[in-house]
C-alpha cells in the first residue's frame, strides 16, 4: 500500500532508480510483486545500491554468492539477466548521456496519461511496450519482454495506470 500511494507511477529520472527498477521487474517475471517488494532492500545489498558499473563487473564467483544470498530471487537466469543488463545499461549511457535519456524517449514529451475507470481495463502490454521491449533485446537486454516492459513504464512513471477514482491519479498529473 505505501509503494502504491507514495511510489507507483511517480516519474522518475535518475538512471540509477531506473536500473533498479529493471532488475527488480525482471525479477518478478512469474512472482508477485509484493514479494519483490519484500525483498527490495535485500536487493540494494546485494546489488550494490543497483549501480550498473559495479553490476556490469560481477564474476562467476559474485553469481554464486547472489544464488546463495536467500534474500533475493536465487535464480541463475534472472541474475545473469541483471548482470548483461548493467552492462547493456552502460552502453545505452554511452551512447545517449543517459539511459534516462534513452528509455523516456519511447514516450515522447512526457508521461501517458490513461483514464481507466477499473483495474480489469488496465492492459498487461501495449504497442508501445512491444516496441520498447523490441529496441532493449536489440541492445543487448534481457528478461524485458513487453509485460515487463508495461510494469517498467507503469512503475518509473511514463505511464499513469491509476484509475481516475485513485486519488494518485490526479496527484501524479
Amino acid at each position: 500500500m505505501e509503494y502504491h500511494d507514495k511510489e507507483w507511477g511517480v516519474p522518475v529520472h535518475d538512471d540509477i532508480r531506473l536500473f533498479e527498477f529493471l532488475v527488480l521487474e525482471g525479477a518478478q517475471a512469474g512472482l508477485s510483486w509484493s514479494t519483490i517488494l519484500r525483498k527490495r532492500e535485500n536487493y540494494r545489498r546485494a546489488f550494490d545500491n543497483f549501480d550498473p558499473a559495479k553490476a556490469a563487473g560481477y564474476d562467476g564467483s559474485k553469481v554464486e554468492e547472489l544464488l546463495a544470498e536467500r534474500g533475493i530471487v536465487r535464480n541463475r537466469r534472472k541474475i545473469g539477466a541483471a548482470i548483461e543488463n548493467a552492462r547493456a545499461f552502460l552502453e545505452v549511457q554511452k551512447e545517449f548521456g543517459s539511459f534516462d535519456t534513452y528509455i523516456w524517449g519511447f514516450v515522447g514529451e512526457g508521461p501517458i496519461r490513461n483514464s481507466w475507470k477499473d483495474q480489469a481495463e488496465i492492459p498487461a502490454e501495449t504497442e508501445l511496450s512491444r516496441k520498447m521491449s523490441r529496441g532493449l533485446k536489440k541492445r543487448g537486454f534481457s528478461f524485458v519482454g513487453p509485460s515487463i516492459c508495461y510494469a517498467f513504464m507503469q512503475a518509473v512513471g511514463m505511464v499513469n495506470d491509476h484509475t481516475v477514482e485513485c486519488f494518485r491519479y490526479s496527484e501524479i498529473g
